[in-house]
């Protein structure tokens, strides 16, 4: 499909791709056999193969030359609209306010604070003290800047920033190559040395206990599996402790502080159920093993959180779970009670329901503040942040009905309100806001009062007004009768009646919701006359845990469908050119990509699939490769279940490339990431070239020091991020 009949190719037409030899390998599974003849580009220390994801991007840079004055046209676009110089609204932690600055010319932020005053006037204590961007205060300290710590490496990532409530200590990771293997650093402040505990090829999210005794941090195995959470004595040079080691390979270890700071939280659990265990913190410090004891076992397939908390006088646990509820339902049960039941059925019995189960509302979590309970929830398919007063769950224990929730309001119709900073010692929350056209939002929230306080909204350069953009929901058919929600953003000036190039995204997995978000480099593509739609399909988390598990397993055809049946109602209407629909989706939203270009090639102009998960059956068939046993849950086992293989292998991109004539498509990976191997997409682009029946460019573009997310620093990705729209915006016939 071409953006039009008569229109000039957008490509240079002379760039010849490069041949990629075939090696046969057989997969043999349930009786059925495939012929890979791509699997050899596995190899990823093989220098045959690093040549060839050279050449392939050397071949992508010369058919996409042509839209090389469009690419740093839109970098322009993106760098003029930022404000580069800024800083982050300051956080208070103890007697410190604490912010990130950047900087004009810099790839990473630069961690500082400044000290808190203590007047006991609760508003003036929690407001942020007046920062410029631009220059230091007098008082402020740089705690750590990423731009040095990442000078002269290829890749960087912060995987942890914690400083201890009293201020002394401070743990950070570093990822230097983009596989999400971090080295761990503890500095004291107060002297600025690095103390001698620095922990080697660990997972991210270390952190210190509150006295700042333990580094708490996780170790993955071959297969990148967080399965070992470890507790290093700060100052000991002896082995450090096993808190916790997971064993079943489908499952994924965690660990974090409960919300009031008491217990160690140990979490073993899948998409669909999990385990927990709660240490208190004094059976840390004095190597009490036996202190840890489960919630919910995992035998019972139940999915919740705990979080202790202590009402009057008497510890109680909130549990909030899905037994009987699969929206969610909030439990208080006595602490003493809860370590003695046997079971959800005797927790429920021995608790106080707050929130039972709903149809409309989704229950994500609880956390707590100094006088309120924080809800997570999902309404309406948004997300959204609700309060109770823990003086309510006391006189909910006594009988008394528990008081109305309190939720912040906001105007627009389609927005994200989320739960940001909040700690059990503070007496405000701070909320993040944004919408499709409203640019980040930083409120703080204080739950006793009701007050609620704009901090900062981020700054849009050059004039932004979000009265010329518009954002509305829509709701498609999909085959089975299902309404599918649909966001449709654009230009507000833009012509109804007239047919626009359109632009699809959508993903559909795991639960992730794709909500409403401002984005800077959006802009380029709305200001261009595109119409920006998100197909919220099954898969997703949209419309509560249904919706999430009507698009998985042995329903994941849904997903695809849902995604080419909001393509048909978008390609209907009068404002949409049916000829001009691209698509786009990033990892599991890969998967998306590669199977509607199977499916319904011709109804799109153009496919970019980033980081796309495009070979499943492969991946999850081996239990040795990245995450692949952890997917079981997602997907099926196609390794034992013939039922899963059939299925997976019905819909799977790779498989089931065919001579169909396939729209231009690009593939952007990156060589050191672990959770979509570069050798999918770096397999799937020349089965797809070699049985195309178009003549359409297929591309392949691998970011050769970069990981999940592409390459590092803010520059590097604005320019990922040109390269990928300028692709699109040739494909949908808008080139300047």
């Amino acid at each position: 499909m071409t953006p039009s009949a008569d229109s000039a190719s957008p490509w240079n037409d002379a760039a010849r791709a490069p041949s990629t030899r075939r090696e046969p390998v057989e997969r043999r599974l349930h009786g059925e056999v495939f012929t890979d003849d791509y699997e050899w580009l596995r190899a990823k220390d093989d220098p045959q193969v690093i040549a060839q994801l050279e050449a392939e991007n050397r071949y992508a840079e010369a058919v996409t030359e042509p839209l090389a004055d469009l690419r740093e046209a839109i970098f322009g676009e993106i760098r003029s609209r930022t404000r580069e110089t800024d800083l982050s609204v300051p956080v208070r932690k103890g007697d410190w306010w604490y912010f990130r600055r950047t900087a004009e010319g810099r790839d990473y932020p630069v961690f500082c604070r400044v000290p808190a005053r203590t007047t006991g006037e609760t508003e003036r204590d929690w407001t942020p003290p007046e920062v410029p961007a631009d220059e230091a205060l007098e008082d402020e300290q740089v705690l750590l800047d990423a731009n040095a710590l990442a000078e002269g490496l290829p890749f960087f990532s912060l995987g942890a920033f914690q400083v201890t409530r009293d201020g002394r200590y401070l743990t950070y990771a570093v990822d230097d190559a983009g596989d999400e293997r971090y080295t761990q650093y503890v500095r004291d402040l107060e002297t600025g040395e690095l103390l001698p505990d620095r922990l080697e090829d660990v997972f991210a999210g270390g952190f210190l206990t509150p006295d700042a005794g333990h580094l708490i941090y996780t170790l993955v195995d071959a297969s990148w599996r967080p399965y070992e959470v470890r507790a290093h004595r700060i100052g000991s040079d002896g082995e450090d402790r096993v808190l916790a080691r997971e064993e079943d390979p489908t499952l994924w270890l965690g660990v974090g502080l409960s919300s009031d700071e008491s217990h160690l939280v140990l979490d073993a659990g899948c998409s669909e159920f999990n385990e927990a265990r709660l240490l208190p913190l004094e059976g840390l410090a004095e190597d009490r093993a036996e202190e840890a004891w489960t919630v919910i076992g995992r035998q019972e397939r139940v999915l919740y959180e705990a979080e202790p908390v202590l009402l009057g006088s008497t510890r109680h646990l909130l549990v909030s779970h899905d037994h009987g509820a699969p929206n969610g339902q909030l439990t208080l049960v006595p602490l003493e009670e809860a370590r003695q039941a046997a079971g959800i059925g005797e927790l429920e019995r021995a608790g106080t329901v707050l929130l039972g189960p709903s149809e409309t509302r989704r229950l994500h979590g609880v956390g707590l503040t100094a006088t309120h309970l924080v809800l997570d929830l999902r309404e309406d398919t948004l997300p959204k942040a609700a309060f109770l007063p823990l003086a309510g769950l006391e006189a909910a224990l006594e009988g008394k009905p528990l008081p109305e929730a309190v939720e912040p309001a906001f105007e627009e119709e389609l927005y994200s309100a989320g739960v940001g900073a909040f700690s059990v010692h503070s007496p405000v929350v701070g909320l993040s806001y944004t919408s499709f056209v409203t640019p980040s939002r930083r409120y703080d929230y204080f739950p006793a009062t009701g007050a609620l306080r704009l901090r900062k909204e981020t700054p849009v350069l050059g004039g932004y007004d979000p009265a010329r953009y518009t954002a509305r929901r829509e709701w498609a058919l999909a085959e089975d009768g299902t309404r599918i929600p649909v966001s449709v953003v654009h230009r507000a000036d833009l012509d109804p009646d007239a047919a626009h190039p359109v632009l699809q995204y959508g993903y559909g997995s795991y639960e992730i919701s794709m909500d409403p978000g401002f984005s800077i480099s959006r802009l380029s593509l709305l200001d261009r006359g595109v119409v920006f739609a998100i197909a919220h399909v099954r898969g997703g988390g949209e419309l509560g845990r249904r919706w999430y598990t009507d698009g998985k397993k042995l329903r994941k055809l849904n997903t695809f469908t849902d995604f080419v049946a909001v393509t048909d109602h978008l390609a209907a209407q009068p404002w949409a050119d049916a000829a001009r629909i691209a698509a786009t989706g990033g990892s599991a939203g890969g998967l998306l990509m590669g199977a509607v270009a199977n499916m319904a090639p011709d109804k799109y102009c153009g496919i970019l699939a980033v980081v796309p998960f495009v070979d499943p059956v492969t991946s999850v068939s081996d239990p040795d490769l990245p995450l692949s046993a952890l997917e079981w849950e997602e997907w099926g086992n196609p390794l034992e279940d013939p039922e899963a293989y059939a299925y997976m292998m019905g819909y799977s991109p790779y498989e089931n490339v065919r001579a169909l004539p396939y729209p231009p498509i690009a593939a952007v990976t990156s060589l050191n990431d672990t959770r979509v191997l570069y050798v999918e997409p770096a397999k799937w682009v020349p089965r797809l070239r070699s049985l195309s029946a178009s003549s359409a460019p297929v591309l392949l573009r691998t970011e050769m020091e970069g990981g999940h997310g592409g390459g590092s620093g803010r520059y590097t990705q604005w320019r990922d991020t040109a390269w990928e729209y300028a692709f699109l915006l040739a494909c949908l016939g808008v080139v300047e």
